[in-house]
């Protein structure tokens, strides 16, 4: 469970151990150069899943990362039932980059809207949204991947402001339910399935009303990203501060389920990675993240349900089928292990490369 940082809180990172995002001085400069740029936009105050995908990808140096929002969870959402749910997940990032070690990083993290659009064609005039629209416009050979890992409000008023931004990018949604013939229904899960019912009306404009590429990772397919929790015990919160905090913000959830006579059981779906997976961890040469698989069909439109309505001539988009979960929990875990060290000062700084034989001056 996600919980307020104190605002004063003291990490006690060494100012030898701090770093700056795309900077990480363990690795060579060949080694953290970037080829692909991603917006991450998530609801920080909800499942605690998405501090774990928002660490992983401050660590993957192959993703420039110039934007960070914060979105709303639900009216009255248990895990944050106040107005200001993206106001907090601000404080949480932030929380979260101090831990780290991140200097100079504040500044890319934004709040989104506090509320769901009230339909489909009315757009929010938020600075989140006008963010989006400024980085997608900003000219850069790097393609751009917006990252959504809870409601699209904010991509939705920012295409709805500024439309011809549809064809700068391509959205990774983890969110939808599973369609008839790609996966079997989630065993006593609602028809609308979580993500997309925060805010509905975002995802039927951004599906139904829009041009921009959709990569979509459905509740059938973020379910593969089942790790257990002997494995995070083992695997993750020895790994520093940080991997003590992840563990113990996912600890929190058990605690709060157990006041409820529950059990969370042995295993928790971190159904984030999938974002970092499509994005950081694809392929050396053709890059594509050619380990998980998806089928290609028409858009759907959705309706004042969130369920699809098939489009035969919707434009095509990818449906992740399964997700290659070994990948994303190995790197994860390596990537944590080299901040542990260097900031244990068991690893230190890389020296810079020698060029190639026969290119040297």
């Amino acid at each position: 469970m996600t919980r307020m940082p104190a605002t004063d809180a003291d990490h006690r990172i060494a100012a030898d151990r701090r770093w700056t995002i795309g900077h990480a001085p363990w690795l060579t400069e060949a080694e953290r150069s970037s080829r692909a740029r991603v917006i991450i936009d998530n609801d920080f105050m909800g499942d605690p899943d998405d501090l774990y995908q928002l660490v992983h990808h401050l660590l993957s140096p192959s993703v420039h990362i110039p934007l960070i929002i914060s979105s709303h969870l639900h009216v009255d959402e248990p895990w944050d039932p106040s107005e200001q749910q993206a106001a907090h997940g601000v404080l949480v990032v932030r929380d979260v980059l101090a831990r780290m070690g991140i200097d100079g990083a504040d500044d890319l993290v934004i709040a989104g809207a506090e509320h769901a659009m009230v339909d489909r064609r009315t757009p929010q005039d938020t600075p989140a949204a006008r963010a989006i629209i400024a980085e997608a416009l900003r000219d850069d050979p790097r393609p751009l991947y917006y990252c959504a890992g809870g409601g699209l409000t904010d991509l939705a008023s920012a295409l709805l402001l500024e439309p011809a931004i549809a064809d700068r990018m391509t959205l990774i949604w983890i969110g939808g339910a599973e369609y008839p013939d790609l996966g079997l229904a989630t065993p006593g899960g609602p028809a609308a399935e979580y993500n997309l019912s925060i805010d509905t009306e975002s995802a039927r404009c951004v599906f139904g009303d829009t041009r921009i590429p959709i990569w979509q990772v459905t509740r059938a397919a973020y379910r593969y990203a089942l790790i257990s929790l002997a494995e995070l015990r083992v695997g993750v919160r020895p790994l520093g501060a940080v991997g003590s905090y992840l563990y113990e913000e996912l600890a929190e959830v058990g605690r709060m389920v157990a006041t409820f006579g529950m059990s969370i059981g042995e295993t928790y779906d971190l159904g984030d990675q999938p974002l970092v997976l499509l994005t950081a961890l694809q392929t050396a040469f053709e890059p594509d993240p050619a380990s998980s698989n998806y089928v290609i069909r028409p858009t759907p439109d959705l309706d004042a349900d969130g369920l699809y309505v098939p489009d035969p001539e919707g434009r095509p988009m990818r449906v992740y089928t399964d997700i290659d979960s070994r990948l994303a929990f190995e790197d994860m875990k390596a990537k944590l292990a080299e901040l542990h060290a260097w900031q244990d000062g068991r690893l230190e700084a890389a020296a810079p490369a020698e060029p190639p034989a026969g290119l040297q001056e």
